[in-house]
């Protein structure tokens, strides 16, 4: 990829709708806009367009034209969109007059957004923050996702990163000038801002991961015996007949997985084989892996036959923990019959029947409840990504070899490799920066 080339692409979503937008970005922008549309709107302002093949001059469309300079643009270029009908014929010759045009070409997946990024118009979690938006599909994602865009994420990080060049310059202090000693004040003043910080990073780690489960889904297990209803249940919760059911145990052999949205938090849930003792190898594989399952989810949905509370037993621990014991088929069972399943350690049971519906809603909400305890970041910017997390421990590995460091040369590269980690989490990793912070406060040079 070249920085001076001049990109397009489809910046909607393909196939036939009642508009299309394709974006340009690069030196070439405007006048790749001229050249279709004969002239160039005002800045940020959309006008009226004809829009016709430079090669020929044929007509391809009436639609609308924006433009806006650099750098007061999404990528800090100049910026063109062609606001045009959906049609596939109507962007397909819109694309081919455009790859006709010297110095343009088709843009790489991200490349508007990578130009973003280099151009200082975003930082890395912003970035990522946009990813994050245009994949949403629950309203706690999309909520996550624009605070991450706004810079929240962002400036969280880079204020820790300033927090340890301030105190980084101070000891680079103590290295450059060893005449004349860092007073032993200011020594305790850096050790005690590094070990705030280290806390700091400590408590935004013990998050139980909260960002990272909100952007994938929680993943909740529905396990329980055989005929318990389990597959009956995923069907309601989905609203669709996702998993076959039947009279006859054993039905489901293998993990079925829906993505469900509960009242706007995003959950995985999973079907599995019921737990028994298996019958032939295929239904022992099925064990294997429904066991599996709920001992790695984050949630477990443990279905139970009101009628048959023999069988609970044998779950032991499944029921224990993050579970909610359901004890399905209580229109067959009397009432004083459905309380068997506070035996299993995993407090009342939640009385449900999936032929009358009683108990659908009032678990929907339970499981709505659990899903915001785990996942509602309490006003506080959360981590989002695997890369953030890798970063943060080693920031806060850094920190704890700073703390025991007995030189200043050793201090200050433990210091230098917590603010390099910081950096790589918002892509600004700058040595600029620490000269600024040294001759700010230090006069060196003086």
């Amino acid at each position: 990829m070249r920085a001076d080339d001049t990109i397009f692409a489809l910046a909607s979503a393909p196939g036939r709708a009642g508009v299309a937008v394709l974006r340009l970005s690069g030196p070439a922008a405007g006048a790749a806009l001229r050249a279709l549309a004969g002239t160039i709107p005002p800045p940020r302002v959309a006008r009226r367009a004809r829009f016709r093949d430079p090669a020929g001059g044929e007509a391809i469309d009436d639609g609308l034209a924006l433009f806006f300079p650099a750098p007061r643009s999404f990528t800090g270029e100049e910026v063109a969109e062609l606001h045009v009908h959906g049609g596939r014929a109507v962007v397909a010759a819109l694309v081919e007059a455009l790859a006709r045009l010297p110095g343009l070409r088709l843009a790489e997946p991200g490349e508007f957004t990578r130009r973003a990024f280099e151009n200082g118009k975003l930082d890395l979690t912003a970035a990522e923050g946009v990813a994050d938006l245009v994949a949403a599909e629950t309203s706690a994602q999309r909520r996550q996702a624009l605070r991450q865009l706004a810079g929240e994420l962002g400036r969280l990080y880079e204020g820790w990163r300033e927090r340890l060049l301030r105190a980084l310059a101070h000891v680079e202090a103590e290295i450059d000038f060893p005449e004349e000693g860092l007073p032993s004040e200011i020594w305790a003043s850096v050790r005690a801002e590094a070990q705030a910080l280290r806390r700091d990073i400590a408590a935004h780690l013990a998050d139980d991961r909260r960002g990272e489960r909100l952007r994938e889904g929680v993943s909740v297990a529905i396990i329980g015996p055989p005929n318990a209803g389990k597959s009956s249940l995923m069907n309601a919760l989905a609203r669709r007949d996702v998993a076959i059911t039947a009279a006859t145990a054993g039905t489901t052999r293998d993990v079925i997985e829906v993505a469900l949205d509960l009242e706007g938090y995003p959950v995985v849930l999973a079907d599995t084989a019921g737990l028994r003792e298996a019958v032939d190898a295929i239904e022992e594989e099925g064990v294997r892996r429904a066991r599996a399952r709920a001992a790695a989810a984050d949630f477990r949905v443990v279905v139970v036959d009101a009628t048959r509370p023999q069988e609970a037993q044998a779950l032991g621990r499944l029921a224990e923990g993050d579970a909610l014991v359901v004890a399905n088929k209580i229109d067959l069972a009397p009432v004083d019959e459905a309380r068997w399943a506070d035996a299993l350690g995993a407090g009342p049971a939640l009385r449900l029947s999936l032929v009358t519906g009683q108990g659908v809603a009032d678990l929907l909400a339970r499981l709505a409840a659990e899903m915001k305890t785990r996942l509602d970041p309490a006003g506080a910017p959360v981590i989002t990504r695997a890369r953030h997390r890798a970063a943060l421990v080693d920031a806060a590995a850094a920190l704890d070899r700073f703390a025991i460091a007995t030189l200043p040369e050793l201090a200050a590269e433990d210091l230098r490799a917590a603010t390099r980690a910081l950096g790589r989490i918002t892509g600004r990793v700058d040595v600029e920066d620490m000269l600024d912070i040294i001759f700010r406060e230090f006069c060196i040079g003086k």
